[in-house]
């Protein structure tokens, strides 16, 4: 199984879904499909993408298709996060986020190791530029989680 795209919500979906295309190294665009929406492409053009809604969006199965309705921003997002690949490196990662007003921290998961990135949204996206990608692909196995947690057969 392969994560293809994801959609989040955010105050300012323009500008949140510009930074992460930096961070994926592709481009944002607008979602025509939900008035107001963006989508971040990542640098392989290959449908990896992070569609950004106006907060407080809402979808529901309409008559045909997905539909979407507004609704009133939430103020907390709870467990939801996601990590992505970066081509860039880790300091141009930093800079970038610096540069946005975004928080940034290196932190070690155990199995591999990230950069912690907290948007302006309270939304986290753990960034890994490709040392890191290569360790998460390594460690970020099941067997290497039953080993990690004692949970062997």
């Amino acid at each position: 199984m392969t994560l293809l795209h994801l959609s989040i919500t955010a105050r300012s979906p323009k500008a949140f879904a510009r930074t992460v295309a930096r961070l994926l190294g592709g481009e944002a665009l607008p979602f025509p499909p939900c008035p107001g929406a963006w989508i971040a492409f990542a640098d392989a053009d290959d449908g990896t993408a992070v569609e950004v809604y106006p907060a407080g969006t809402r979808l529901s199965a309409g008559p045909e298709a997905l539909a979407f309705s507004p609704g009133p921003p939430r103020r907390s997002t709870g467990a939801t996060h996601f990590a992505i690949a970066s081509p860039l490196k880790a300091q141009q990662i930093l800079d970038l986020v610096e540069g946005v007003g975004w928080t940034a921290r290196r932190c070690d998961r155990g199995p591999f190791s990230c950069l912690e990135v907290w948007t302006g949204e309270g939304l986290l996206i753990e960034v890994l530029d490709s040392g890191m990608l290569a360790d998460y692909r390594k460690g970020m196995t099941a067997a290497n989680w039953r080993a990690m947690f004692g949970m062997e057969e």
